[in-house]
């Protein structure tokens, strides 16, 4: 199948990272209007934004590593290389990124309206979030390093890294519902 990739049709469509910035800012803009709208009655509005956010998130980072296993495997300058570097920057910059912004902007607002800021069950699940946004950056400089063929890492190294957001949400998922503390 013939891709179409004539001007008017990237006019008409706009570059992905045009589409992810204009949806970025409709979902912002959104959820600032049912805010302030609503004032303190958005609270429920607002983790519901900030739970589909952590889904599109999670999706992200469970399936890139499994993308950079399938990319250690292909030789430099393959077309199968070729095309995971495609799919590894389009995840990243159209779906992980803004959901990581997302996430982390109503999750704070969320703490602060919620007063959950000041509990230590929040304390505990903010470190394991800022543990897994830095396995976000750890990703995001892979993802630099596979499109420039300069990986380093065997397949072996990527499927254990694969479990480590799933560890991480674990825990997560634990301070938030069950609260121990």
């Amino acid at each position: 199948m013939a891709k179409n990739t004539d001007s008017s049709t990237v006019a008409r469509q706009g570059s992905p990272g045009l589409r992810a910035a204009a949806a970025l800012s409709v979902t912002v803009g959104l959820t600032a209007s049912v805010m302030l709208a609503l004032g303190q009655a958005a609270y429920p509005w607002v983790k519901a934004v900030h739970v589909m956010a952590i889904i599109a998130w999670m999706a992200g980072m469970l399936y890139l590593p499994r993308l950079f296993v399938y990319h250690a495997e292909a030789p430099a300058g393959s077309e199968l290389s070729e095309t995971l570097k495609v799919m590894e920057r389009r995840l990243l910059t159209i779906i992980m990124n803004p959901a990581m912004v997302i996430a982390w902007v109503l999750g704070l607002w969320l703490a602060w309206a919620g007063g959950w800021h000041t509990a230590g069950w929040f304390a505990a699940k903010l470190v394991l979030v800022l543990a897994l946004s830095a396995v976000h950056g750890m990703l995001s400089a892979s993802v630099r390093r596979f499109a420039e063929d300069r990986n380093d890492k065997s397949t072996r190294y990527w499927r254990i890294m694969n479990e480590v957001p799933a560890l991480l949400m674990v825990g997560i998922v634990i301070f938030v519902i069950v609260k121990p503390f």
